[in-house]
């Protein structure tokens, strides 16, 4: 194929030279991301907890793994983390949200269901997604626990020194 060159003298030659990008393209919105039952889908992950999240528009009831959210996070701690994206988007009680959660610890469940709350609030408004990206709920934390090393008593640890 053989590549046409055009020279441009200004940048008024730029609006119909067809290298500049179509006028409705930047403007573009995003869609929501449903299934066919109005739900968006999202994975959440932290540590070695994987939650998988669907939410609906609904009275504000939230199950983990067939079980209330008072049932299966006892602690407080843990709801409130659970409820953060609701109170940063000011959508507390319009959403109903249904999390089969696996892996990991309760806090890391925990963590793993806040990303996925976060996400899928994103699929479903996505003009949600600045205040939700400025409190830090849409970050993956990559932390997780390092791994045991041969000669070692755990990651880091040595064995104990005897002199004698």
């Amino acid at each position: 194929m053989a590549q046409v060159t055009t020279t441009l003298s200004s940048l008024k030659d730029l609006q119909g030279s067809g290298t500049a990008a179509p006028a409705g393209a930047s403007a573009e919105v995003a869609q929501p991301k449903l299934d066919q039952f109005g739900r968006a889908y999202a994975t959440g992950k932290r540590k070695d907890a994987v939650a998988r999240v669907w939410i609906k528009p609904g009275s504000g009831k939230i199950t983990v793994n067939g079980r209330d959210q008072e049932v299966y996070f006892a602690r407080p701690v843990l709801r409130m983390m659970i409820a953060q994206p609701f109170g940063v988007t000011d959508r507390a009680g319009q959403f109903d949200v249904l999390v089969t959660v696996t892996g990991g610890g309760l806090s890391g469940q925990a963590g793993a269901v806040r990303h996925g709350i976060s996400k899928a609030l994103t699929y479903f408004e996505p003009g949600l997604r600045p205040p939700l990206k400025a409190a830090g709920f849409l970050t993956r934390d990559a932390r997780v626990v390092e791994r045991k090393k041969y000669g070692r008593a755990k990651a880091r640890r040595s064995f104990q020194f005897s002199k004698r």
